[in-house]
């Protein structure tokens, strides 16, 4: 009783008293779930982030300078060689994990479900995103003798159908037990006026934290101690929509090792200016990426004495880390960013409304923010029409027709592999 009203206390100060006002309404199982989820909000935290919703993003005292990279077109006989050779070796010994951040629906796209369960029309039949990474992960363990751990981060609200549909497809063949499915954490949604939404099953309605939280879900789910039970390394962190991933790109892994980083992380050249991804560069001396919605226009615009963008290497979420920085960045808070989204919600009068214009704010963390702890990063610069082929937007850019055309046109070319040599 007494933990009760402490929470009502909590609700008072923060001015959620519509929440309050549903408590009364609740029957005592339904009011004791709602409790019970409102003691686990952090309160203080959730109305720091909706009141920096009201400031604007200021790079004006920092200092942004380009960041350097390798071409992977461009590297030598020798680089490459040396590359493969120390990448090779740490998958051949069993060093290796890979992390598919997978916690999305397919809305979209227009698909009811998991994102990773959407399939792509490939080939007539067609490819669930699932299976084209399962296949790229088996693939390497043909070429490398192993079996790399596969690491699942779902949602709460994905992962019941997540699991039934890989059990459903027998994993796509891939060894069962090298797959590890664990869950990411939610923050709650906040309305323009900092408060809290309700959803139809009367609680408080919460979304994933973004990919920032695979640090710390990671570590939190256990699924950080087994990697380091099964000695792994290095750990690849890649998302569930890109059907050009190469997950175990030797020559990554290889230019990480050799230039003694801790974390790597691949990049294409920007389509344009303003094309809508986040680019890499060097904040205060330490890697950054800064996302393109937060991207001054000047910047974005500014090219360097060869006529190319100064911040050209765009961020694919593909990305290379040791276990120690893993761990390391598992413990550190990371910023938090806002979208500001279309939520339905129930009213004080127990109806739902389902808006036509944005009305809430998400908080997220970005998993590219972690680089911040970091003094140095290693780029490479891959290639778009080999390494990125995002499944996003129904129709138009990075939407499953431009998907299907360069997933057939790369597999046109390049019939006899699956993965990078």
């Amino acid at each position: 009783m007494e933990k009760n009203l402490d929470i009502i206390e909590v609700l008072k100060t923060y001015k959620q008293n519509h929440v309050i006002n549903l408590l009364n309404k609740l029957e005592a199982e339904e009011k004791e779930e709602l409790l019970d989820q409102l003691s686990k909000i952090d309160f203080h935290q959730i109305m720091e982030l909706y009141d920096n919703t009201k400031k604007e993003i200021e790079f004006k005292e920092n200092k942004i300078e380009p960041i350097s990279y390798l071409d992977k077109a461009k590297l030598t006989k020798n680089q490459k060689e040396e590359f493969e050779r120390l990448g090779e070796q740490i998958i051949r010994s069993g060093k290796y994990a890979v992390v598919t951040m997978a916690g999305g629906q397919g809305t979209r796209l227009g698909h009811t479900g998991p994102k990773g369960t959407f399939k792509l029309d490939v080939y007539g039949k067609g490819k669930y995103l699932f299976e084209i990474l399962a296949e790229n992960l088996k693939e390497a363990n043909k070429k490398y003798n192993t079996s790399i751990p596969w690491y699942i981060m779902t949602s709460r609200e994905n992962n019941p159908e997540t699991v039934a549909f890989l059990e459903k497809n027998n994993y796509f063949g891939y060894n069962k037990k090298d797959v590890i499915i664990f869950t990411q954490k939610e923050l709650p949604l906040v309305d323009t006026e900092g408060k809290l939404l309700i959803g139809k099953n009367n609680k408080i309605k919460e979304a994933s934290d973004g990919n920032g939280g695979t640090y710390s879900s990671l570590r939190e789910s256990g699924s950080l101690a087994d990697m380091k039970e099964r000695g792994i390394k290095w750990v690849f962190i890649g998302g569930v929509d890109n059907v050009l991933l190469k997950m175990a790109d030797v020559s990554l892994l290889g230019m990480a090792i050799k230039n003694k980083v801790q974390i790597a992380s691949k990049s294409v050249v920007k389509a344009n200016p303003h094309e809508k991804v986040g680019v890499f560069c060097k904040m205060n001396g330490h890697p950054k990426v800064i996302e393109y919605a937060e991207l001054p226009k000047k910047m974005a615009e500014e090219v360097d004495k060869n006529g190319e963008l100064k911040y050209g290497e765009s961020h694919i979420m593909c990305n290379l880390y040791t276990i120690e920085a893993i761990e390391k960045v598992s413990k550190e808070p990371l910023m938090y960013h806002c979208a500001f989204k279309k939520n339905s919600y129930m009213d004080e009068n127990g109806k739902e409304v389902i808006p036509e214009e944005p009305n809430s704010y998400k908080f997220e963390s970005f998993i590219f923010d972690a680089f911040e702890f970091f003094d140095n990063i290693a780029i490479l610069r891959g290639n778009r029409e080999e390494d990125f082929a995002p499944v996003k937007n129904k129709e138009g850019v990075d939407s499953p027709k431009t998907a299907k055309e360069l997933y057939e046109k790369f597999w046109r070319t390049n019939s006899n592999i699956l993965i990078e040599r």
